[in-house]
Protein backbone atom coordinates (compact mmCIF):
# COMPACT_ATOMS: atom_id res chain seq x y z
CA UNK A 1 0.00 0.00 0.00
CA UNK A 2 1.54 3.53 -1.42
CA UNK A 3 1.95 5.24 2.33
CA UNK A 4 0.65 9.18 2.15
CA UNK A 5 3.30 11.36 3.27
CA UNK A 6 1.94 12.28 6.43
CA UNK A 7 2.26 16.17 8.55
CA UNK A 8 1.93 16.55 12.62
CA UNK A 9 -1.12 18.11 11.20
CA UNK A 10 -2.59 15.62 9.98
CA UNK A 11 -2.20 13.02 13.04
CA UNK A 12 -4.02 15.28 14.40
CA UNK A 13 -7.61 15.00 14.75
CA UNK A 14 -8.34 18.07 16.47
CA UNK A 15 -8.54 21.56 14.60
CA UNK A 16 -5.55 23.83 14.36
CA UNK A 17 -5.61 27.15 16.48
CA UNK A 18 -2.72 28.65 16.30
CA UNK A 19 0.22 28.66 14.90
CA UNK A 20 3.45 30.80 16.76
CA UNK A 21 6.79 32.27 15.82
CA UNK A 22 9.74 30.16 15.67
CA UNK A 23 10.80 30.01 19.09
CA UNK A 24 14.99 30.98 18.96
CA UNK A 25 17.03 27.92 19.60
CA UNK A 26 19.62 28.89 22.57
CA UNK A 27 21.37 26.65 24.62
CA UNK A 28 18.80 25.73 27.48
CA UNK A 29 16.25 25.56 25.00
CA UNK A 30 16.12 21.62 24.59
CA UNK A 31 18.54 19.39 26.66
CA UNK A 32 22.49 19.22 26.35
CA UNK A 33 23.87 16.13 26.16
CA UNK A 34 26.66 15.24 29.12
CA UNK A 35 30.03 14.57 27.03
CA UNK A 36 28.81 14.66 23.65
CA UNK A 37 27.50 18.39 23.96
CA UNK A 38 24.11 17.34 22.75
CA UNK A 39 21.29 19.86 22.44
CA UNK A 40 18.72 16.64 23.59
CA UNK A 41 15.34 17.10 23.63
CA UNK A 42 13.10 14.38 21.66
CA UNK A 43 10.33 12.14 22.14
CA UNK A 44 8.68 8.70 20.82
CA UNK A 45 5.36 7.16 19.94
CA UNK A 46 3.89 4.50 18.19
CA UNK A 47 2.16 1.33 18.73
CA UNK A 48 3.13 -1.97 18.22
CA UNK A 49 1.59 -4.84 16.17
CA UNK A 50 0.26 -7.73 18.59
CA UNK A 51 2.72 -10.31 17.79
CA UNK A 52 5.57 -8.29 19.01
CA UNK A 53 6.95 -7.56 22.16
CA UNK A 54 4.52 -6.49 25.37
CA UNK A 55 1.61 -8.59 23.86
CA UNK A 56 2.65 -11.82 25.11
CA UNK A 57 5.15 -12.28 27.76
CA UNK A 58 4.67 -12.24 31.34
CA UNK A 59 0.38 -11.99 31.35
CA UNK A 60 -1.24 -11.89 34.34
CA UNK A 61 1.59 -11.25 36.47
CA UNK A 62 -0.06 -8.46 39.01
CA UNK A 63 1.38 -4.92 40.27
CA UNK A 64 3.80 -5.61 43.74
CA UNK A 65 4.51 -8.80 42.48
CA UNK A 66 8.14 -10.09 41.99
CA UNK A 67 7.63 -12.97 39.34
CA UNK A 68 10.94 -13.95 38.15
CA UNK A 69 12.25 -15.09 34.97
CA UNK A 70 14.90 -18.56 35.06
CA UNK A 71 17.44 -15.73 34.77
CA UNK A 72 15.83 -13.56 37.51
CA UNK A 73 14.86 -10.96 35.62
CA UNK A 74 11.60 -9.61 37.08
CA UNK A 75 8.58 -8.94 35.29
CA UNK A 76 5.73 -6.31 33.99
CA UNK A 77 2.67 -5.97 36.08
CA UNK A 78 1.00 -5.73 32.79
CA UNK A 79 2.46 -5.97 29.29
CA UNK A 80 1.73 -3.05 27.07
CA UNK A 81 -0.84 -4.05 24.17
CA UNK A 82 -2.24 -1.47 21.63
CA UNK A 83 -4.29 1.13 23.00
CA UNK A 84 -3.16 1.45 26.30
CA UNK A 85 -0.52 3.77 27.66
CA UNK A 86 3.57 4.00 26.61
CA UNK A 87 4.65 4.30 30.56
CA UNK A 88 8.49 4.08 29.75
CA UNK A 89 11.89 5.52 30.17
CA UNK A 90 14.67 6.64 27.70
CA UNK A 91 18.11 4.67 28.32
CA UNK A 92 20.78 6.04 26.96
CA UNK A 93 23.70 3.95 26.22
CA UNK A 94 27.12 5.55 25.56
CA UNK A 95 29.32 1.83 24.75
CA UNK A 96 32.40 0.60 25.75
CA UNK A 97 33.66 -1.66 23.20
CA UNK A 98 36.07 -3.23 25.88
CA UNK A 99 33.04 -4.10 28.29
CA UNK A 100 32.49 -7.63 28.12
CA UNK A 101 29.00 -9.03 26.72
CA UNK A 102 28.46 -10.62 30.32
CA UNK A 103 28.86 -6.18 31.75
CA UNK A 104 26.39 -5.18 28.57
CA UNK A 105 23.73 -8.15 30.21
CA UNK A 106 24.48 -7.11 33.61
CA UNK A 107 23.66 -3.94 33.36
CA UNK A 108 20.94 -4.11 30.89
CA UNK A 109 19.24 -7.00 33.83
CA UNK A 110 19.76 -4.32 36.14
CA UNK A 111 17.66 -1.53 34.59
CA UNK A 112 15.08 -4.08 33.44
CA UNK A 113 14.42 -4.56 37.08
CA UNK A 114 14.54 -0.84 38.21
CA UNK A 115 11.74 -0.23 35.43
CA UNK A 116 9.68 -2.98 36.39
CA UNK A 117 10.35 -1.50 39.89
CA UNK A 118 8.61 1.42 38.73
CA UNK A 119 6.13 0.00 36.94
CA UNK A 120 6.74 1.16 33.77
CA UNK A 121 5.58 -1.00 30.74
CA UNK A 122 8.22 0.60 27.75
CA UNK A 123 11.62 1.04 27.29
CA UNK A 124 13.36 3.38 24.43
CA UNK A 125 17.08 2.77 23.63
CA UNK A 126 18.68 5.75 22.75
CA UNK A 127 22.65 5.16 21.02
CA UNK A 128 24.65 7.63 19.46
CA UNK A 129 25.92 7.66 16.12
CA UNK A 130 28.25 10.10 14.10
CA UNK A 131 29.20 12.80 11.84
CA UNK A 132 31.46 15.42 10.99
CA UNK A 133 30.79 19.08 10.89
CA UNK A 134 27.68 20.53 10.25
CA UNK A 135 27.98 20.07 6.24
CA UNK A 136 29.24 16.62 6.07
CA UNK A 137 27.92 13.91 4.36
CA UNK A 138 28.94 11.20 6.38
CA UNK A 139 27.19 9.15 8.83
CA UNK A 140 29.18 6.66 10.75
CA UNK A 141 29.26 4.43 13.75
CA UNK A 142 31.90 5.32 16.58
CA UNK A 143 33.45 3.58 19.62
CA UNK A 144 30.33 4.37 21.82
CA UNK A 145 28.10 2.92 19.33
CA UNK A 146 26.99 -0.46 20.19
CA UNK A 147 27.00 -3.30 17.55
CA UNK A 148 23.72 -4.83 16.73
CA UNK A 149 24.60 -7.82 18.29
CA UNK A 150 25.42 -6.36 21.23
CA UNK A 151 21.82 -4.03 21.04
CA UNK A 152 20.36 -7.57 20.39
CA UNK A 153 21.36 -8.86 24.43
CA UNK A 154 20.13 -6.05 25.68
CA UNK A 155 16.29 -5.88 23.72
CA UNK A 156 16.51 -10.05 24.67
CA UNK A 157 16.71 -8.61 28.18
CA UNK A 158 14.19 -6.29 28.03
CA UNK A 159 11.75 -8.81 26.28
CA UNK A 160 12.13 -11.77 29.26
CA UNK A 161 10.77 -8.64 31.25
CA UNK A 162 7.50 -7.96 29.16
CA UNK A 163 8.94 -4.44 28.19
CA UNK A 164 8.03 -3.05 25.23
CA UNK A 165 10.76 -1.59 23.14
CA UNK A 166 12.33 1.37 21.04
CA UNK A 167 15.45 1.33 19.00
CA UNK A 168 16.46 5.42 18.61
CA UNK A 169 19.66 6.53 17.49
CA UNK A 170 20.42 9.53 17.60
CA UNK A 171 22.86 11.75 16.32
CA UNK A 172 26.29 12.56 18.67
CA UNK A 173 26.67 16.96 18.53
CA UNK A 174 30.45 16.56 19.50
CA UNK A 175 31.55 17.88 16.13
CA UNK A 176 29.11 20.10 15.28
CA UNK A 177 30.49 23.57 17.62
CA UNK A 178 27.42 23.84 19.75
CA UNK A 179 29.44 26.72 21.30
CA UNK A 180 28.69 28.50 18.23
CA UNK A 181 24.99 27.12 17.93
CA UNK A 182 25.46 24.13 15.94
CA UNK A 183 23.29 21.02 17.13
CA UNK A 184 21.68 18.15 14.87
CA UNK A 185 18.77 20.32 14.46
CA UNK A 186 20.51 22.74 11.95
CA UNK A 187 22.65 20.74 9.82
CA UNK A 188 22.99 21.43 6.03
CA UNK A 189 24.80 18.76 4.47
CA UNK A 190 26.82 19.68 1.39
CA UNK A 191 25.63 17.03 -0.92
CA UNK A 192 22.05 15.19 0.69
CA UNK A 193 21.76 12.66 -2.09
CA UNK A 194 25.43 11.40 -0.54
CA UNK A 195 23.78 12.15 3.45
CA UNK A 196 20.51 9.84 2.61
CA UNK A 197 22.56 7.23 1.14
CA UNK A 198 25.04 7.57 3.99
CA UNK A 199 22.54 7.44 6.62
CA UNK A 200 20.66 4.42 5.26
CA UNK A 201 23.52 1.91 4.71
CA UNK A 202 24.41 3.10 8.91
CA UNK A 203 20.87 2.31 9.49
CA UNK A 204 20.38 -1.20 7.49
CA UNK A 205 22.08 -3.49 10.56
CA UNK A 206 20.10 -2.14 13.33
CA UNK A 207 16.79 -1.97 11.45
CA UNK A 208 17.37 -5.65 10.77
CA UNK A 209 18.39 -6.56 14.13
CA UNK A 210 15.28 -4.91 15.80
CA UNK A 211 13.18 -7.00 13.40
CA UNK A 212 14.85 -9.72 14.41
CA UNK A 213 14.84 -8.82 18.32
CA UNK A 214 10.82 -8.07 17.42
CA UNK A 215 10.99 -4.16 19.03
CA UNK A 216 8.01 -2.60 18.98
CA UNK A 217 9.37 0.87 17.13
CA UNK A 218 12.43 2.07 15.34
CA UNK A 219 12.73 6.19 15.03
CA UNK A 220 13.62 6.75 12.19
CA UNK A 221 15.27 10.14 12.85
CA UNK A 222 15.43 12.48 15.94
CA UNK A 223 14.92 16.19 16.04
CA UNK A 224 16.51 17.00 12.74
CA UNK A 225 14.37 19.94 12.20
CA UNK A 226 16.81 21.48 9.02
CA UNK A 227 16.30 17.92 7.26
CA UNK A 228 12.41 17.42 7.48
CA UNK A 229 10.32 17.46 4.79
CA UNK A 230 12.89 16.89 2.39
CA UNK A 231 11.20 14.14 -0.84
CA UNK A 232 14.23 11.70 0.25
CA UNK A 233 12.77 10.16 3.45
CA UNK A 234 10.59 8.75 1.09
CA UNK A 235 12.74 6.19 -0.10
CA UNK A 236 14.63 6.21 2.99
CA UNK A 237 11.41 5.02 4.92
CA UNK A 238 10.47 3.06 2.64
CA UNK A 239 13.34 0.81 2.52
CA UNK A 240 12.87 0.75 5.82
CA UNK A 241 9.78 -0.71 6.14
CA UNK A 242 11.29 -3.80 3.79
CA UNK A 243 13.56 -4.22 6.90
CA UNK A 244 11.49 -3.61 9.69
CA UNK A 245 7.89 -4.67 10.33
CA UNK A 246 7.25 -2.84 13.02
CA UNK A 247 6.18 1.00 14.00
CA UNK A 248 8.76 3.77 12.04
CA UNK A 249 8.57 7.19 14.35
CA UNK A 250 10.22 10.16 13.85
CA UNK A 251 10.73 12.27 17.20
CA UNK A 252 10.12 15.95 16.42
CA UNK A 253 11.65 18.79 18.54
CA UNK A 254 9.38 20.78 20.56
CA UNK A 255 10.34 24.49 18.84
CA UNK A 256 9.23 22.87 15.21
CA UNK A 257 5.98 20.82 16.92
CA UNK A 258 4.79 23.84 17.94
CA UNK A 259 5.82 26.31 14.85
CA UNK A 260 3.93 24.43 12.18
CA UNK A 261 3.75 21.14 10.16
CA UNK A 262 6.42 18.84 10.61
CA UNK A 263 6.04 16.64 7.31
CA UNK A 264 7.43 13.11 7.65
CA UNK A 265 6.48 10.01 5.88
CA UNK A 266 6.20 8.08 8.96
CA UNK A 267 3.84 5.96 10.58
CA UNK A 268 3.77 8.34 13.64
CA UNK A 269 5.13 11.15 15.19
CA UNK A 270 6.88 11.82 18.84
CA UNK A 271 7.40 14.97 20.37
CA UNK A 272 11.05 15.94 22.91
CA UNK A 273 8.77 17.91 25.04
CA UNK A 274 10.92 20.59 26.68
CA UNK A 275 8.41 23.48 26.80
CA UNK A 276 9.91 26.47 29.29
CA UNK A 277 7.33 27.56 31.68
CA UNK A 278 8.01 30.86 33.27
CA UNK A 279 7.09 30.42 36.77
CA UNK A 280 8.51 30.82 40.30
CA UNK A 281 10.08 26.93 41.61
CA UNK A 282 7.00 27.08 44.75
CA UNK A 283 4.72 26.75 41.68
CA UNK A 284 2.01 24.17 42.06
CA UNK A 285 1.32 20.97 39.42
CA UNK A 286 -2.25 22.97 38.53
CA UNK A 287 0.03 25.98 37.55
CA UNK A 288 2.49 23.76 35.24
CA UNK A 289 -0.15 21.92 33.75
CA UNK A 290 -1.59 25.23 32.47
CA UNK A 291 1.74 25.87 31.47
CA UNK A 292 2.10 22.94 29.13
CA UNK A 293 -1.35 23.00 28.36
CA UNK A 294 -0.54 26.68 26.94
CA UNK A 295 2.30 25.46 24.55
CA UNK A 296 0.28 22.47 23.15
CA UNK A 297 -2.87 24.83 22.23
CA UNK A 298 -0.40 26.74 19.83
CA UNK A 299 -0.99 23.85 17.70
CA UNK A 300 -4.38 22.15 18.75
CA UNK A 301 -6.72 21.95 21.64
CA UNK A 302 -8.63 18.98 23.60
CA UNK A 303 -7.45 15.42 23.01
CA UNK A 304 -4.46 14.44 21.56
CA UNK A 305 -4.61 10.56 21.38
CA UNK A 306 -1.97 10.47 18.29
CA UNK A 307 0.79 11.89 20.35
CA UNK A 308 3.36 10.33 22.08
CA UNK A 309 6.05 12.34 24.58
CA UNK A 310 9.18 10.25 23.54
CA UNK A 311 11.07 12.81 26.38
CA UNK A 312 10.16 14.69 28.85
CA UNK A 313 12.19 15.82 32.02
CA UNK A 314 13.74 18.55 33.96
CA UNK A 315 16.84 19.29 36.06
CA UNK A 316 16.10 18.97 40.02
CA UNK A 317 17.49 22.25 40.76
CA UNK A 318 16.16 26.27 41.17
CA UNK A 319 14.96 27.89 38.23
CA UNK A 320 14.88 25.16 36.07
CA UNK A 321 10.82 25.74 35.07
CA UNK A 322 12.22 28.13 32.63
CA UNK A 323 15.00 25.74 30.61
CA UNK A 324 13.93 22.05 31.77
CA UNK A 325 16.12 20.83 29.11
CA UNK A 326 19.41 22.02 31.08
CA UNK A 327 21.90 19.38 31.33
CA UNK A 328 24.59 21.68 32.23
CA UNK A 329 23.33 24.06 34.81
CA UNK A 330 24.11 23.27 38.26
CA UNK A 331 22.32 25.16 40.58
CA UNK A 332 21.25 24.24 43.91
CA UNK A 333 19.55 21.02 44.19
CA UNK A 334 15.52 21.11 44.46
CA UNK A 335 14.29 17.39 44.33
CA UNK A 336 10.37 19.20 44.83
CA UNK A 337 11.03 20.65 41.42
CA UNK A 338 11.50 17.87 39.03
CA UNK A 339 8.84 15.61 40.87
CA UNK A 340 6.25 18.54 40.49
CA UNK A 341 6.99 18.90 36.86
CA UNK A 342 7.20 14.63 36.83
CA UNK A 343 3.39 14.79 38.24
CA UNK A 344 2.77 17.97 36.14
CA UNK A 345 3.25 16.19 32.64
CA UNK A 346 1.62 12.82 33.36
CA UNK A 347 -1.53 15.00 34.62
CA UNK A 348 -1.07 16.33 30.87
CA UNK A 349 -0.86 12.86 28.97
CA UNK A 350 -3.95 11.46 30.70
CA UNK A 351 -6.39 14.49 30.47
CA UNK A 352 -5.45 15.18 26.74
CA UNK A 353 -5.35 11.00 26.45
CA UNK A 354 -2.09 10.80 24.87
CA UNK A 355 -0.36 7.51 24.06
CA UNK A 356 1.94 7.72 27.15
CA UNK A 357 5.85 9.36 27.70
CA UNK A 358 9.32 8.10 28.20
CA UNK A 359 11.16 9.98 30.76
CA UNK A 360 14.69 11.40 30.05
CA UNK A 361 16.87 9.39 31.51
CA UNK A 362 18.64 6.88 32.74
CA UNK A 363 22.78 6.07 31.35
CA UNK A 364 23.10 2.35 30.83
CA UNK A 365 26.45 2.33 32.54
CA UNK A 366 24.79 3.97 35.84
CA UNK A 367 23.26 1.96 38.78
CA UNK A 368 19.71 3.57 38.99
CA UNK A 369 19.49 2.55 42.32
CA UNK A 370 22.12 5.21 43.97
CA UNK A 371 21.96 8.69 44.57
CA UNK A 372 22.98 11.04 41.79
CA UNK A 373 26.62 12.51 43.09
CA UNK A 374 25.13 15.92 42.74
CA UNK A 375 28.90 17.24 41.95
CA UNK A 376 29.28 15.67 38.70
CA UNK A 377 25.61 14.17 37.31
CA UNK A 378 23.06 16.12 35.57
CA UNK A 379 20.33 17.71 37.60
CA UNK A 380 18.36 16.07 35.10
CA UNK A 381 19.15 12.79 36.56
CA UNK A 382 15.66 11.33 37.99
CA UNK A 383 17.45 7.69 39.12
CA UNK A 384 17.97 7.56 43.02
CA UNK A 385 15.63 10.64 43.98
CA UNK A 386 13.11 9.42 46.05
CA UNK A 387 10.31 12.32 45.50
CA UNK A 388 10.97 11.74 41.88
CA UNK A 389 10.54 8.29 41.82
CA UNK A 390 7.91 8.07 43.48
CA UNK A 391 5.91 10.84 41.12
CA UNK A 392 6.78 7.91 37.93
CA UNK A 393 5.57 5.39 40.40
CA UNK A 394 1.78 7.00 41.15
CA UNK A 395 2.13 8.20 36.92
CA UNK A 396 2.76 4.49 35.96
CA UNK A 397 -0.25 3.28 37.80
CA UNK A 398 -2.59 5.60 37.46
CA UNK A 399 -6.01 4.24 36.66
CA UNK A 400 -5.61 5.92 32.43
CA UNK A 401 -6.20 3.21 30.46
CA UNK A 402 -4.59 4.75 27.50
CA UNK A 403 -6.11 6.56 24.25
CA UNK A 404 -7.84 3.54 23.13
CA UNK A 405 -9.85 3.31 25.64
CA UNK A 406 -12.65 5.25 24.36
CA UNK A 407 -12.93 3.24 21.37
CA UNK A 408 -12.72 0.40 22.72
CA UNK A 409 -15.59 0.88 25.51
Amino acid sequence: MKRARLPLLAVLPLTVVSLVVAVPFVAGDHPVRWESGSLVPHLVLGDEDTERPGTSPAEGTGPGTSAQDPVGTAKVDKVWKEGMPQWGIQLYWEDNPEHSLEYVEKQARLHSDYLVGLHANSVSVSFPFFTGHRGSTQISRGDKTPTPERLARVLGIFHQAGLRTTVRPLMDETSLDTKAGGWRGNIEPADRDAWFDSYGTFLTPYLKEAETSRAATFVIGTELNSMEGDPRWDALVGDAEKLFGGEVAYDANWDAYVRGPVTMPVNHLGVDAYFPVEVDDDASVETLVDGWNTWLDKKATGKLPKITIAEAGIGAMDGAYHAPGDFYTKRAVNPRVQANWYTAVCQVVRERQMRGVYWWSIYFDDDPNTKPDDAIASRLDFAGRPLTEKAITSCFTSDYAGPGADAAS
